[in-house]
Order: C-alpha cells, then structure tokens, then sequence
C-alpha cells in the first residue's frame, strides 16, 4: 500500500493524472434554483451569472479520507486544498480530518487551480515512489509554495460578488475602464497592478512568468469562454520559456468560473 492523496476539484488537473496516480478528488458544489449540484459529478448549467458556490461538507469530506485511509492500507493521507483564504472547504477539511487522527494530513496549499494541481501530483508522484505521509505532506507544501498565479478578468464584479475581492478594487476596475492584473499573496486574490487594454494585461502576465529567478518547471494557462485568448498567451510563453517547459492550457470548471467570469485568462507557474 501506498499514501494516498486527496484533493478538491477547484485543482483543475487532467482526469488522465488523477486516474494514473489514484488521486481522490472531492468535488465542490454549485448551487442554481436553489438545487446543490457537484462540480464534476452532476450536469451543472452552462450559465453561470447566477449561481453561487459551496465547498463541500465535513461529512462528505471525512467519508472521502476514511475511504482513502482505508485504501492506504493504514499508510495515511494527505489532503491537498484550495486556500482557505478563497473557500469555506478548509475548516470543514479541518473537522474531517481532526475526527480520523494524525494519519490524515491536511495541506492549505494557498493556491487554487493548477497551484492546487501541481502541489497535489507531486504530492502524488512522491507517494507512489514510497514516501511516507511526512515526506508526501512536506513536497506538497513545497510545491505550493513555489507556485505564483496570475490573472487578468475582464469584469471584476463577478470576484466582488462571491466576496473574494475588495469592494475598492472592484471599483477600480469598472469605474476607470481597467484591466488590472491580479495574483494570489498569502492565499488571497490582490490587485499586483493596472493596465488599461487586454492587451497590455496579457504583456504582463507573460512577464510575471519569465522574469523569475527560479527555474520555471511546469506553466499552466486557464480561462474562462476564452479559448483564443488563453490560446494566445500559451503561445507567447512558449516563446519566451526555455524549450520543453511543460506547458498546458484549460478551461476553468464551473466553482472557480462562476467567481472569475467569462473572458477571465490567468496563468499558474511552478517553479523550482
């Protein structure tokens, strides 16, 4: 037996590498009419603009560790999440994961998306070599820490609304026109800088990619109803990256698409 891992689907990775390296994925909720659907799991509206999100409950968490716990032959789990700075889903993971005892790992990765995902394949890549719960808990932390998230919205009422912006830099934003440039400090989404087109947001988050002085291991380009777009800024970084950097681009599912809205391209870099 070997540790397994268990994530949350906001971790947008490809359902080839959940399958291959047995990742447990808890999928989050949407919520429409008043009916809570689970990302991933059941047939979620193609519209978004009015429903609102949910991470999922203790209860489902702790019946996804012990599931997990029992599979690992007593070897232990670590789980990986989204930041509790963005989602409700840490504390309930914290009351899971407290009720089965010390063989149950919880990582705050203070990321989302692909900063969740490239922290929970490594995680995952560590247990099947054999490492033991501490080692599989500590390269997820160090793999999340070196992760930095950039984003660029074309409305940032979408982020206001869900509560995961200020009010003052949503006004920002939509009273001058901007496109400001967002990223991700201690786990939370901060405004890093302005810019007045699309353009010239995009220009940035290319550069907040390469002009790094840690080696870039792995970039990953998210959207939201955005595919030439995000197509674009891959291409760009392809340029300016060394040869052979793992480069991917994805559309964002529907938890973290309701949040950052339609026309959203943002960029995740995991770094050495």
């Amino acid at each position: 037996m070997s540790v397994v891992v268990v994530t949350d689907s906001s971790c947008c990775l490809d359902p080839e590498l959940v399958e291959r390296y047995d990742i447990r994925v808890v999928p989050l909720h949407v919520i429409a009419d008043g009916v809570e659907l689970r990302e991933g799991v059941d047939d979620l509206p193609a519209d978004l603009s009015g429903v609102t999100t949910s991470g999922p409950s203790p209860a489902e968490l702790t019946e996804a560790y012990a599931e997990a716990l029992s599979d690992s032959g007593g070897d232990g789990v670590v789980a990986v999440h989204l930041s509790r700075e963005l989602s409700g889903t840490w504390s309930a993971a914290r009351y899971a994961a407290d009720a089965l005892g010390d063989r149950v790992q919880l990582v705050d990765s203070r990321t989302t998306a692909m900063g969740l995902g490239f922290a929970a394949l490594a995680a995952a890549e560590a247990a099947r070599s054999g490492a033991d719960v501490r080692a599989v808990y500590e390269r997820a932390v160090e793999v999340a820490a070196h992760s930095r998230t950039l984003l660029v919205v074309d409305r940032l009422d979408h982020l206001r609304r869900g509560g995961r912006i200020g009010t003052a830099t949503a006004l920002l934003g939509t009273a001058l026109a901007m496109k400001p440039v967002l990223h991700l400090v201690d786990g939370r989404l901060v405004l890093r800088e302005k810019t007045r087109t699309m353009t010239k947001a995009m220009t940035k988050l290319v550069d907040g990619v390469v002009d790094t002085a840690e080696p870039v291991t792995a970039v990953a380009v998210h959207h939201r109803e955005a595919p030439e777009r995000a197509e674009r800024l891959a291409a760009e970084l392809a340029g300016r990256l060394p040869a052979g950097t793992p480069l991917s681009v994805s559309e964002l599912d529907a938890v973290l698409g309701a949040h950052v809205g339609p026309g959203a391209v943002g960029v995740v870099v995991s770094r050495a």
